[in-house]
């Protein structure tokens, strides 16, 4: 199979069958399983914690090929072909990360780093609407260029089977569970224009929910902030969450508005919630722009009275104040409506550039200054400087005003701009952490710092948020426990999705599992140099392979795309 990734780091086979690692000149040797041991794998000494809650508690964990078989005190060592020595360290159910975008980058490099580093053993992508299926005909040549340029992959399939079939062709580093996006939904079925769904497009975007939900799709995710998804009524969006929730998945949420129309936002959220009985969740919860900070306690207690309802709600939150996505999200929805071509189109057009200008200045207003957006990624070479720099130090370079600059530069672009906006209160953020109803999902895709996916400045989510919740939120700010955390991180998501043996450490269930030091543990990655992995993780370990030892990648891929099994349809 012919990969398309390049490391500095090499990986190699030795006479005996022993996979080297090498790394600036010293190796790791890790021995194949012996023939006739009991065990494969004895994780000895670790503080064990369950992921329920439950304080640490040494105890040796024997794995036998993808599954924990015992948990016991000073198991036999002679009875397991691979002894990992965990004194002093604590082990952790695999970390599960409830909210990212990662798809065909795992097609482009399968052995996610940014994300196996931090200790994510199973993700789940599909979020904010947009999946790489359903293609429509009517973007699918867009979308081939875009994958090929972006990704350095070739668009060969057209529904969820086919992606399927092309990740398991690839091989995975880990767990991948995946949403139908509404927005690609919508766009198959009804277009991308704004414009209302027919009761005969509504049945047929049952029909290929279905059909995802039979192929294994988890439920559906919305990105209400988003053209073309954002063009759904409620009503619409209801009759879709009737037929997940009578396949008992999951509906999961970009709400239509995180500022100044929050709460409405949240209301709509339950008002389908309620009305379906679907089992929500609600992505990146947060509370955007400095005039909004206030209703955090009117947010946080419309979801808590939901939950006691008997709703079944949960939310997650990455650890950083700022959010992150394209430009165009500062310009109007009526603008951005239709395929790429079209949004650019309008943006060049005279007659249209008032209405724009006045959009602009709301959306300054709200902001306080265009220096709280900074440009992440950019898609060609000649505006690649640009890419670190907020609007206001980029648009003064270009000797432009910064409304002419963010014109000028999607127009280029063909509105391929990444940018990151601070927006966050920081005691709103440590106080959404904490809750109890609140998970953990980074909001970001598995990445690399060498190969084709070493792009850009993307938020420092992508490689350091399971470690700064253990670093900097539990260990240096301890706004929650340890357990608390790694609840949040394990059984709290594994049980919400209704993941099967994984969340817990626990015999007979998965071996996925993670061991780092708790006094050490902390994201590396910056605003201005985000490409950097964790410091404090030492093992991972996926349905039983160790994919990281000794805090390096082993190259392995025995990760697996988690199904939902399918349930009587209406």
């Amino acid at each position: 199979m012919k990969t398309k990734f390049t490391r500095r780091q090499f990986l190699q086979t030795s006479a005996k069958g022993a996979l080297v690692i090498g790394t600036g000149g010293s190796h790791i040797l890790i021995q194949g399983c012996s023939e006739g041991r009991k065990y494969d794998i004895i994780i000895a000494g670790g503080i064990v914690f369950d992921g329920l809650g439950n304080p640490g508690k040494e105890a040796d964990i024997a794995i036998k090929e993808d599954r924990i078989v015992l948990i016991g005190e000073n198991l036999n060592r002679d009875n397991a072909a691979k002894i990992i020595e965990a004194d002093g360290m604590a082990v952790s159910p695999g970390f599960i990360d409830v909210h990212t975008h990662t798809d065909v980058g795992l097609i482009t490099n399968p052995l996610a780093e940014s994300h196996i580093r931090q200790g994510i053993t199973t993700e789940i992508s599909g979020n904010c609407g947009s999946t790489p299926f359903p293609v429509a005909e009517e973007i699918s040549g867009e979308m081939k260029k875009r994958l090929k340029e972006e990704f350095d992959v070739d668009l060969n399939w057209t529904d969820i089977n086919g992606f399927f079939q092309r990740l398991d062709e690839q091989g995975i580093a880990l767990n991948y569970v995946t949403f139908l996006g509404q927005g690609d939904l919508r766009g198959k079925v009804v277009g991308f224009d704004d414009q209302p769904a027919t009761a005969e497009q509504i049945v047929q975007m049952k029909i290929i929910l279905e059909e995802n939900m039979k192929a294994g799709a988890w439920g559906i995710s919305t990105g209400l902030e988003y053209a073309p998804g954002s063009y759904a009524t409620t009503e619409e969006v209801i009759e879709l969450c009737r037929l997940v929730a009578a396949n008992n998945g999951i509906y999961a949420t970009h709400m239509r508005d995180e500022g100044d129309m929050l709460i409405e936002a949240i209301d709509e959220t339950l008002r389908i919630a309620r009305e379906t009985g679907v089992s929500t969740q609600v992505s990146h919860f947060k509370i955007g722009y400095p005039r909004n900070w206030h209703k955090v306690d009117a947010a946080l207690e419309k979801v808590e009275k939901a939950r006691d309802e008997g709703i079944q709600i949960m939310a997650d939150r990455y650890p950083y104040i700022a959010g992150s996505t394209g430009l165009s999200l500062y310009f109007p929805l009526w603008a951005r409506q239709g395929t790429t071509k079209d949004f650019i189109a309008r943006l060049k057009d005279p007659t249209l550039e008032e209405k724009f200008r006045s959009h602009y200045r709301e959306q300054e207003q709200k902001l306080g200054s265009w220096e709280k957006v900074r440009i992440c990624s950019i898609s060609t070479d000649k505006n690649k400087h640009l890419e670190g720099k907020n609007i206001i130090e980029a648009a003064g370079e270009a000797d432009k005003d910064p409304y002419d600059f963010m014109r000028d530069l999607l127009i280029e672009e063909e509105n391929q701009v990444g940018m990151i906006t601070f927006m966050m209160k920081e005691e709103n953020l440590q106080r959404i952490l904490a809750h109890p109803l609140v998970t953990v999902g980074s909001d970001g895709s598995a990445v690399a710092p060498y190969g084709v996916l070493h792009k850009g400045k993307p938020h420092p989510r992508f490689y350091g948020t399971f470690p700064r919740i253990l670093g900097k939120y539990v260990r240096e700010e301890k706004i929650m426990t340890l357990p608390q955390a790694l609840q949040k991180m394990t059984s709290m998501p594994a049980d919400k999705f209704g993941f099967r043996g994984r969340g817990r450490i626990s015999e007979g269930y998965f071996a996925d599992l993670v061991i780092f030091d708790p006094d050490r543990i902390i994201d590396r990655a910056t605003w201005e140099d985000p490409h950097r992995y964790p410091d404090g993780i030492g093992y991972v370990i996926v349905n039983g392979e160790v994919v990281v030892q000794e805090g390096e990648t082993t190259g392995k891929l025995p990760g697996r795309i988690l199904k939902k099994e399918p349930s009587v349809s209406v």
